[in-house]
């Protein structure tokens, strides 16, 4: 009798492979990456609303704008912040997956999605403009009394404060659990845009300049809104999650920088931490046993 084959159930594929299959099988990553989607058109819709000018075709300047960021992100964070954190933002987005707080496959799900959503809540605001000619005031610009460097060294600042407010939120959340910290980030965002609202427009956010470049056409210095947002938010994600957070070791950069496993080095350098902790509490209430003995 010939030899038996034995039976295949299907083609084999690679770990890596099979866990991409696995994650676009979820319901949850599709509804973090719809919630990306949503919270993208709500936030960009509101805060180029807030900027349309007046009757008398005055500009309303940074305030409205900054009022109005700053107030939806407090309430997206509710919102959304369960579902996929409520980034709205590929600059934060890029910030979390530099610090392997987020894989590659949900960071460029997010930004494909905040771009979308920052697209079709421009659009949305264009068809409902008396005047299309007013929606230049949705555009980013350089101001005129500066020069693309200084924007862009504005966005990389702003972007800076809102990003290491947001990991410093995420990392209360952690060890607390019960504190929210929209409210942080709200007024973070609000001071970032009245910072460098008049130099460069107060963006901090690639995807909402993306979409009214797209809409209106319009592509001056758009590079100054993807790089200083980029680089702010990069080098705040690092320099808080490596250097000022509790769990920060050399060990941890290490792992980082050679894609190890960053969370066991992490819970070994808060364990280390709090021992020590412990250890001179002790030592502390010991000398004061001594002196009150004495």
């Amino acid at each position: 009798m010939p030899d038996q084959q034995p039976e295949r159930d299907g083609p084999t594929y690679p770990a890596p492979i099979m866990a991409l299959r696995e994650e676009l099988r979820r319901r949850q990553f599709w509804r973090a990456v719809l919630a990306e989607t949503l919270g993208s058109l709500i936030f960009v819709s509101a805060v180029l609303g807030s900027s349309v000018p007046g009757p008398n075709g005055a500009s309303p300047g940074p305030l409205y704008p900054a009022l109005a960021g700053g107030m939806v992100a407090v309430s997206l964070g509710h919102c959304f912040g369960e579902m996929s954190g409520a980034q709205v933002n590929p600059a934060v987005t890029l910030a979390f997956l530099a610090t392997r707080r987020l894989d590659l496959l949900r960071a460029v799900a997010y930004i494909l999605a905040q771009c979308l959503g920052a697209t079709l809540g421009t659009g949305i605001l264009y068809l409902a403009l008396p005047l299309k000619s007013s929606a230049e005031c949705y555009v980013n610009k350089v101001s005129s009394e500066g020069n693309a460097g200084q924007a862009l060294g504005m966005e990389a600042l702003a972007t800076f404060q809102l990003v290491f407010t947001i990991f410093s939120v995420e990392e209360q959340r952690r060890r607390e659990g019960s504190e929210p910290g929209n409210l942080a980030i709200g007024f973070s965002l609000s001071a970032g845009i009245l910072t460098a609202g008049l130099f460069s427009g107060g963006s901090m956010n690639p995807a909402r300049s993306l979409g009214p470049a797209i809409i209106t056409g319009i592509w001056e210095h758009h590079w100054v809104y993807w790089i200083g947002p980029v680089l702010g938010a990069i080098l705040a994600g690092v320099s808080h999650e490596f250097f000022f957070v509790a769990s920060a070791s050399r060990q941890k950069l290490v792992a980082c920088l050679t894609c190890k496993d960053i969370e066991i080095v992490e819970t070994a350098s808060v364990s280390r931490s709090s021992l020590s902790t412990i250890t001179q509490t002790a030592m502390r209430a010991k000398q004061a046993h001594k002196h009150d003995h004495h």
